[in-house]
């Protein structure tokens, strides 16, 4: 393979990932590599993240996907230098890694070992020096991380089994004692050595996927194994740590949405007709009102009405779109969230400005009085009940943004009544989770409500601000 197409796999891997790299981004990267040369491996990283790279949040899945293509290191343990020569680590290095280009420590996980094993982690975790973490991981992968009974071109190493049986997080506590420190007397340091646990973890997962890219090949592995950048990734699969990272993403969403709404209103040149102005100045042209008069334009924020599903199928998408709700309140003029599984619920009251978002979405989460009477998905249960009991929630200055997959358990959909809600509102739209693909299955009644309100697929970030974006 030549290093062209060495670098076209590579972007495409990248793209794969989710990562947004252009025909021309490519050709800049060409031309970078061209003057700074490849004899430096992180000189080489660093042209590529300076030419492809648009976000910060992006970088880490931008170096999984380098490391794949540009690895350090082959084998067990032999490091990849220019010219397409292969030289050995150090004896140093080697020495202390315990990896010298053999198999002699493969499955060596006996008592002894691992006892031996964990107390050089322990004194690595407490000096925090990166190049003897990396070390040990290679030799944790070697010694822990086999797969038994798998054949040749098949994974024979796995994460997995090296964190089950090395389990940093469980030597913290003797770090501190190490240091002279009791468990709870300094929150600081506890944290700095929980942080190296989990660089070592990272560094245990690179070595088992550098390993795989050599049997099963670096696309194969990119496809697989590297998590999508936080824009790509679906709402209904997020974990809580996605979750936080899309909470920074929120605020210029909502600030966009709004503006978009408001649009029409801000469009105007002037205000109303001022109908006694009118006539006063028409006096001077014998009463024909040659100009009008107009009352000054007033600046104002439309209304926004929620209406959110937080049954199981749409949990994350619900905690995803409770976060949306903050984000919103002070971008309008007045925001109204109602949730709902079957029986609907007003909880505007728990969005006011001095809560915790987080604990907020964890209460209402947690809270089935909030969203169920018999637990069962029911729209048109829902959307009657917000009917009779809210009936002054909807006018001609208010929004309706429905949140859910539209999925009602085969009940009856009451679609006039969400025809007169979407003709008491000033827009409405439907933000839907789930795929294109899989509406109108089952029991899916998104073709019924995308009849009477718009229905826009919306499973990750990007998708929502291609929404936005295309607001009229």
């Amino acid at each position: 393979m030549t290093l062209l197409d060495r670098h076209i796999e590579f972007v495409e891997a990248l793209r794969t990932a989710g990562l947004p790299v252009s025909l021309a981004e490519g050709l800049d990267a060409v031309r970078a590599i061209d003057v700074l040369g490849i004899e430096e491996r992180e000189t080489l990283r660093a042209a590529y993240a300076a030419t492809l790279l648009k976000r910060q949040n992006h970088r880490t899945g931008f170096d999984q996907v380098f490391d794949l293509y540009f690895p350090l290191l082959i084998g067990d343990g032999y490091r990849i230098v220019p010219g397409d020569r292969h030289e050995s680590e150090d004896p140093e290095d080697a020495e202390r890694s315990g990896l010298s280009g053999s198999d002699d420590l493969v499955g060596q996980d006996g008592p002894q070992a691992l006892a031996d094993f964990r107390e050089a982690l322990t004194d690595a975790l407490a000096l925090g020096d990166p190049d003897v973490l990396a070390l040990l991981a290679r030799e944790a992968v070697q010694r822990f991380g086999l797969i038994r009974g798998r054949g040749p071109g098949e994974q024979r190493w796995s994460s997995y089994n090296v964190m089950n049986r090395v389990s940093p997080d469980e030597l913290v506590d003797e770090v501190l004692q190490g240091m002279g420190l009791a468990t709870d007397d300094d929150p600081a340091i506890r944290r700095l050595v929980e942080a190296q646990a989990q660089v070592f973890e990272r560094l245990v997962d690179a070595e088992v996927r550098r390993r795989a890219a050599e049997v099963r090949g670096p696309q194969h592995v990119a496809r697989h194994t590297i998590r999508p950048g936080i824009e790509q990734v679906d709402f209904t699969s997020a974990r809580k740590a996605d979750l936080e990272l899309m909470r920074r993403e929120i605020q210029p969403l909502a600030r966009r949405l709004a503006t978009r709404l408001s649009r029409e209103q801000h469009a105007r040149p002037r205000g109303p007709l001022d109908f006694r102005r009118t006539v006063r100045a028409s006096m001077s042209s014998g009463g024909v009102p040659m100009e009008t008069r107009h009352k000054p334009k007033r600046p104002g924020r439309t209304d926004l009405v929620v209406l959110c599903d937080v049954s199981g199928s749409v949990a994350n998408f619900a905690s995803f779109t409770l976060m949306l709700v903050f984000a919103l309140r002070e971008q309008f003029n007045r925001v109204r969230a109602f949730t709902f599984v079957d029986e609907i619920h007003e909880v505007t009251d728990r969005f006011e400005t001095s809560n915790d978002p987080a604990q907020t979405m964890s209460e209402l989460a947690a809270s089935a009085r909030y969203a169920s009477l018999w637990g069962r998905t029911n729209y048109g249960r829902a959307f009657t009940r917000f009917a009779d009991q809210h009936p002054d929630a909807l006018t001609p200055k208010t929004n309706l943004l429905v949140l859910g997959d539209a999925r009602s358990n085969h009940t009856d959909l009451a679609l006039p009544v969400v025809k007169d809600l979407t003709y008491a509102a000033r827009h409405s739209w439907w933000l839907n989770p789930e795929h294109a693909r899989n509406w109108n299955t089952g029991d899916s009644a998104a073709r019924e409500y995308g009849r009477l309100i718009p229905m826009v697929e919306c499973r990750n970030l990007t998708q929502l601000g291609e929404f936005v974006h295309d607001l009229a």
